[in-house]
């Protein structure tokens, strides 16, 4: 696909085996070790009920009993999902048509998918990989970006050259916000602020928390992919055009630094810590590992062909890559710099988010 875009294209189109059964126990062996757990557990037992009891918390945590990733099959009207710690497809959802970006909500319970060629966005709860909600938007819905607080979600509608926000609560659209010519990707941070890339205009628009548009800071060329520290204090875009990858300070709103980002970045993503840039080469094929205090590039991954989108687990031990023209996501480690495993998606994968639990 094409790299570079034209009014009508958005430019994103140019993640162990089970372990072998053992032998059932026999029956005997089965009432022998029972009656050993038992005798071992009697004394725990007794000693518990003589224990006072301990304060009640008031409400009982839920376990993260799988931290998944989804991955937006642009040409198809799917989204794959994976449980990332068995690097294991388990499923799809049926969403919109040409699902592209998705955005996973901070307690992890809800992705939210837009859909490309039918102008909405679709909400699928993540315990039952169901959707919940269809929420239609402006023309070419390119990503959908939830806000760190979970309250809102963020919409970049490539075609419309507006974000729609919509309410995570009642599912509406509370307001249609103009930004800058063809609006690619979002990204978030912690005061209620976001970052969008005009693809178009080589800028991004940052809005307030309360969604208004404040300012335009000028990048590279084609401006795609984009992500930000956990801390929020910066910003980092993909210049697709311009090979580069553009650091905003969040304080001032200003590029202070400019790193590598191989020939046509697309998706990029940040390491937990923040000490490290993953990129997607979408020339290359390859993931680019770039350190960040030192501004250079410490590995090239090879991965399948045209690669788009980037996602990194909650604890920063593996690296996802979707590949667009290979119908692929490769899970990398990032430590031994090497691709673990390649799994199979849906027709031209593009957007990838994995649940923060």
């Amino acid at each position: 696909m094409q790299r570079f875009p034209l009014a009508s294209t958005p430019p994103g189109k140019a993640p162990g085996r089970p372990r072998p059964g053992t032998r059932s126990p026999s029956r005997r062996s089965r009432r022998l070790w029972w009656s050993s757990a038992t005798a071992l557990l009697l004394p725990c037992v007794l000693v518990a009920a003589a224990s006072p009891p301990k304060h009640a918390t008031g409400h009982v945590a839920r376990y993260p009993v799988r931290v998944s990733a989804y991955v937006a099959n642009s040409g198809s009207v799917t989204v794959s999902t994976y449980d990332t710690r068995l690097e294991r497809r388990f499923g799809a959802v049926q969403v919109g048509h040409g699902p592209t970006g998705v955005g996973a909500a901070p307690d992890g319970e809800e992705v939210y998918v837009a859909n490309s060629r039918s102008n909405t966005v679709s909400f699928v709860d993540t315990a039952s990989r169901l959707p919940t909600a269809v929420v239609r938007v402006q023309s070419r819905p390119f990503a959908a970006m939830p806000t760190r607080d979970g309250h809102r979600v963020l919409v970049a509608n490539f075609g419309s050259d507006t974000v729609s926000v919509i309410s995570v609560r009642s599912h509406h659209v509370k307001a249609t916000v103009p930004v800058g010519r063809l609006p690619h990707s979002i990204t978030t941070v912690p005061d209620g602020r976001a970052y969008v890339t005009d693809n178009g205009d080589g800028a991004v628009t940052v809005l307030s928390k309360d969604s208004h548009a404040i300012r335009d800071i000028p990048v590279g060329d084609f401006p795609s992919g984009i992500s930000s520290s956990p801390s929020g204090h910066r910003v980092y875009v993909s210049n697709t055009g311009s090979g580069t990858v553009s650091v905003i300070d969040t304080h001032t709103n200003t590029v202070v630094a400019t790193l590598p980002g191989g020939r046509a970045p697309l998706g990029n993503a940040v390491s937990p810590d923040g000490k490290r840039l993953y990129v997607a080469d979408s020339a290359r094929d390859c993931l680019l590992i770039v350190d960040i205090p030192t501004r250079h590039v410490v590995a090239h991954v090879h991965v399948g062909v045209q690669p788009q989108g980037v996602a990194i687990t909650p604890d920063g031990r593996r690296v996802w890559v979707t590949n667009e023209q290979s119908d692929s996501v490769s899970v990398i480690d990032p430590f031994d710099r090497e691709v673990r495993v390649t799994l199979p998606t849906g027709h031209e994968p593009e957007g990838i988010a994995i649940t923060p639990r």
